[in-house]
């Protein structure tokens, strides 16, 4: 495995991270702990997860079969950057109580000793923002947050889901706070076929100096080799990627996409993990595997190198928007 700080702060992490969010939802608790074993014994340190992950009456489930795993062994949490996050509605029959979901400090406390509880942990490493709360000012959410700090149970803050203007706004209010380190990461959807994020996401997070994760780097399985999965008679797409596929020209760039590829003997799911390991700002995307076999596959695009020729190739088919502010300016 291959490490990095994350951003501008001295923690170092994978180059990639494991999503869990499957967990509960799709793979149960036995082989959700076989997939956590094999990451860390691949190198992986990065962790991510979320409170609303399990959904529904589950919300909660993903943190709780994390901590369980925690529990197993003292080292399990001593070698793990544990990353989750607030802002979503915990209410099981999704009638949120007042003040019981969102970024106010009074359920930013609420939601982080929760968390604490079910992760059977004594420390968050990176607690994030899932959303921007546009009814709470940055101010209340940074005493908060630097409350936590003291008390021991976070060490980092990070974002999910920001504009480039939410990455400035609430650095630039922690730093006039003084003592408050402000965001250290982002959180955002970015890959071959979705790279808005270039516009001004990623040039925010490299002003300041966070780190950027980029989540669904297979774009929902787009990516991941679908129209050749299908023709063999695999697993169909479904979600994002079966919507796409049903537009004539998407589905012909997803061809072309699958051609240069398989012409370079490239698994395309690797090469779209690689591609996004190349790009500026990058920490590592996060994968979120259902089977040990999918957490292989991601491992080893750690090592894919790209040639030059394959990288225009992908430039070409999925063109990114240009520098800012060229790309919208003119």
């Amino acid at each position: 495995m291959k490490y990095t700080q994350l951003g501008r702060t001295g923690l170092k992490v994978s180059r990639l991270v494991l999503g869990t969010m499957n967990f509960g939802p799709q793979t149960d608790e036995a082989d959700s702990h076989a997939i956590m074993d094999s990451a860390l014994d691949a190198g992986i340190n990065y962790f991510d997860t979320a409170n609303v992950y399990g959904w529904g009456e589950n919300k909660g489930r993903t943190e709780e079969i994390i901590g369980s795993w925690f529990a197993k062994s003292a080292a399990h949490r001593d070698k793990t950057v544990l990353a989750t996050k607030v802002y979503g509605n915990m209410a099981a029959d999704g009638e949120a109580w007042p003040n019981h979901d969102k970024l106010s400090a009074v359920n930013i406390r609420r939601a982080v000793d929760a968390s604490l509880k079910r992760l059977q942990t004594d420390y968050i490493d990176i607690y994030q923002f899932h959303h921007v709360d546009r009814a709470t000012p940055f101010e209340e959410i940074w005493q908060a947050i630097d409350t936590l700090v003291q008390q021991g149970k976070i060490l980092y803050a990070g974002s999910s889901n920001f504009p480039g203007y939410k990455i400035a706004q609430a650095n630039e209010i922690a730093a006039r706070r003084g003592g408050t380190i402000g965001l250290v990461s982002e959180q955002c959807l970015y890959n071959l076929a979705e790279r808005r994020a270039e516009m001004e996401v990623i040039p925010a997070a490299q002003e300041y100096g966070l780190g950027v994760i980029p989540w669904s780097p297979l774009h929902g399985g787009l990516l991941g080799g679908v129209i050749k999965k299908e023709a063999q008679g695999g697993r169909r797409a479904s979600g994002r990627a079966a919507d796409t596929l049903k537009d004539p020209a998407k589905r012909a760039q997803i061809q072309s996409y699958e051609d240069l590829l398989e012409k370079h003997g490239l698994e395309p799911g690797e090469a779209a993990l690689a591609w996004l390991l190349t790009r500026p700002g990058v920490t590592g995307p996060i994968v979120g595997p259902r089977t040990a076999e999918q957490l292989d596959s991601a491992i080893r695009a750690v090592d894919l190198e790209l040639t030059e020729e394959v990288l225009e190739g992908l430039d070409e088919i999925f063109p990114g928007p240009g520098p800012s502010p060229e790309a919208f300016a003119w």
